[in-house]
Formats: structure tokens, C-alpha cells, sequence
């Protein structure tokens, strides 16, 4: 397993940071002079974070996070008003796009900590986590129609299927800035807290999580995506529930709820 870093080894600009303690695993986007603007060699990176990840039968949790003070500007588009449709520019977007729905796919319960200002496709990113926690003082930007892009179909699905069609249109096609509060009000944010109380709040729910049934919650959260997307498989939600009546998830969780002891799974 992969050791902690030491602060002197990612004080340097990098691609993504990954950092395991514990059942915990955290991914620190690490480009703070640009508000952790994503280049395509970042896209790449985070694609085989996800792989490590996702295949190491220790990890039961991921938080996802920035270095400085904003989580990320989103992807690094350039200038895009000189840009055309060319088959290069189209590769560029479905990369972000790949890694955002692999995000979102991801079988471990996901956290998107909020240390700062989220923006552009890095709202879709942070979207694509099971759970934002956010600062008091984050905001949140779409640009998209002030830079006469039409946003990619799974990221305004995303948008649509976990904030509503009203606030989706509201982001999408007016630009606004919004602040936390809002961001909170709107669903956004799961929760929002002062930037001394964030690493708790995370650190909280990070521990849940690790210590529920990765099993049942791997098969749930896959229903709930399925569902949100209106692509339900229904059969093999099914089976996925009739499987877990037979699981040694199921044995310790009922043998240790009847011992009033924490389950171990």
C-alpha cells in the first residue's frame, strides 16, 4: 500500500497527489498557482488513480480535494475563442469527460472536499462525488454560455438529475457566480462549515463510510446513478439485492447489531 507523503514531497506543483492512510484514500488535484487548472496529462493521471483505487480491496473511501485556495478551475481549454471543432479538440473534451463519469461511477463511496472556489468543468467534476463539503467562503462559476460552449451530455445530466432542471438552467445559461450559501441551498454542497471545521466534517463522514458494508454500498450507489440517469437495470438491481440476503455482509452486520458491537467487514 502506498505511503503517506511527506510535506516536502508535494509542496512542488505535479499532477494529482495521491495520498493513502488507512482505509482512506485522498486525491489532491496540486496545480495551486492556476487554481488547479486540469491539463491533459492530469486527465491521464487521475484515470489511473481511480484504477489503483478501485482495485485495492483495502480502500473504502475516497476524498477528492485541492492544494491552495481553490479546489480547481476546471480544465485548461486555452484560448478558446481561436479554437475550432477539430477532431483533436473533440478528444480533449470527451477525455474530461471520461474521467468525470469514471469519477462518478467509481465503486468506493466518494468526497469532494471543498477547500475553495470551484469552476467551469471542475463544478461537474466536484458534481460527479457522492459528497461535497464545502467552506463557508467557496463559490461556484459555469461559464459555459458566456464562452458559446454547449456543455457535454453527461455533465448536464448530472447537473439536472442532482440539482433540479431549474437551477441546472439557472447555472447553465445565465453564468452566475454563486456563493456557499447558495451552493448549500441549491443542493450543491452536502454540507457547508468554516475552513477550521472542514478536515473534521470530512474526517466524520470519511469514517462512516469506511466503516459501512463496501458490498451492499458498491451495489446501492450503482442503483441510485442508474436511477438518477433514468437507465435503471432493474433486474440486476434485483439480483444485486437478493445477493446481499445471503452475504457475509449481511451475517455480521445482523450479528453485530444483535451484540450492540460495531460491525467489521
Amino acid at each position: 500500500m502506498m505511503q503517506r507523503h511527506s510535506p516536502a514531497a508535494t509542496d512542488a506543483a505535479s499532477m494529482p497527489v495521491l495520498d493513502i492512510k488507512g482505509a482512506r484514500a485522498a486525491i489532491r488535484l496540486n496545480r495551486p498557482k492556476h487554481l488547479n487548472r486540469l491539463q491533459p496529462e492530469d486527465l491521464d493521471g487521475l484515470l489511473k488513480l481511480f484504477d489503483r483505487i478501485e482495485a485495492d480491496p483495502a480502500l473504502r473511501v475516497l476524498v477528492l480535494t485541492g492544494t491552495g485556495r481553490a479546489f480547481s478551475a476546471g480544465y485548461d481549454l486555452g484560448s478558446i475563442a481561436e479554437r475550432t471543432a477539430s477532431a483533436q479538440e473533440q478528444t480533449a473534451g470527451s477525455a474530461f469527460e471520461i474521467v468525470v463519469n469514471r469519477l462518478e461511477d467509481l465503486a468506493l463511496p466518494t468526497i469532494c472536499r471543498l477547500n475553495g472556489g470551484v469552476y467551469g468543468g471542475a463544478t461537474d467534476l466536484a458534481l460527479a462525488c457522492d459528497f461535497r463539503i464545502g467552506v463557508d467562503t467557496c463559490e461556484m462559476f459555469m461559464p459555459a454560455a458566456r464562452l458559446g460552449l454547449h456543455y457535454y451530455k453527461s455533465g448536464i445530466t448530472r447537473y439536472v438529475s442532482r440539482l433540479g432542471a431549474d437551477n441546472a438552467k439557472r447555472l447553465f445559461l445565465t453564468a452566475e457566480k454563486i456563493g456557499a450559501a447558495e451552493m448549500l441551498r441549491i443542493g450543491y454542497l452536502t454540507a457547508m462549515v468554516p475552513a477550521e471545521a472542514l478536515d473534521q466534517e470530512v474526517d466524520q463522514l470519511a469514517g462512516i463510510l469506511a466503516g459501512n458494508a463496501p458490498l451492499a454500498m458498491r451495489g446501492m450507489k450503482r442503483t441510485i446513478n442508474e436511477f438518477a440517469r433514468g437507465r435503471l437495470d432493474e433486474e440486476a438491481a434485483d439480483r444485486r439485492h437478493r445477493d446481499s440476503m445471503r452475504s457475509a455482509e449481511i451475517k455480521e452486520g445482523v450479528k453485530a447489531f444483535a451484540e450492540k458491537r460495531p460491525p467489521k467487514f
